[in-house]
């Protein structure tokens, strides 16, 4: 499963997300969000794009162990409906500050 790493923010993104790209397309359908230190509104993209690549694909796409902070921000944006359509989105994280 994939598992993006820190810091998830613009400095970083073009390679991680590129990587996601890559897991989606040889056929992954779950990204483990467990390893994420630190991110910020980047990684709310990047979980968009990653579902969208996926659905294009015709696979639904799962995020687990999403971080508080991701949630908290995706409400904020107003995004936060279109990352529920996998269950574990719910299931949160409280140790990980954001920006």
């Amino acid at each position: 499963m994939f598992r993006p790493a820190s810091p998830f923010n613009a400095a970083t993104a073009k390679p991680i997300y590129e990587a996601g790209l890559a897991a989606i397309r040889a056929g992954q359908t779950a990204i483990d969000l467990v390893e994420l230190t630190s991110a910020d509104s980047v990684a709310i993209a990047a979980l968009i794009g990653w579902q969208r690549a996926a659905i294009r694909q015709g696979r639904a796409l799962a995020f687990v162990n999403v971080p508080v902070n991701l949630q908290s921000l995706a409400s904020l944006y107003g995004v936060a409906e279109l990352l529920q359509t996998a269950p574990a989105f719910a299931v949160g994280r409280a140790d990980i500050p954001h920006h």
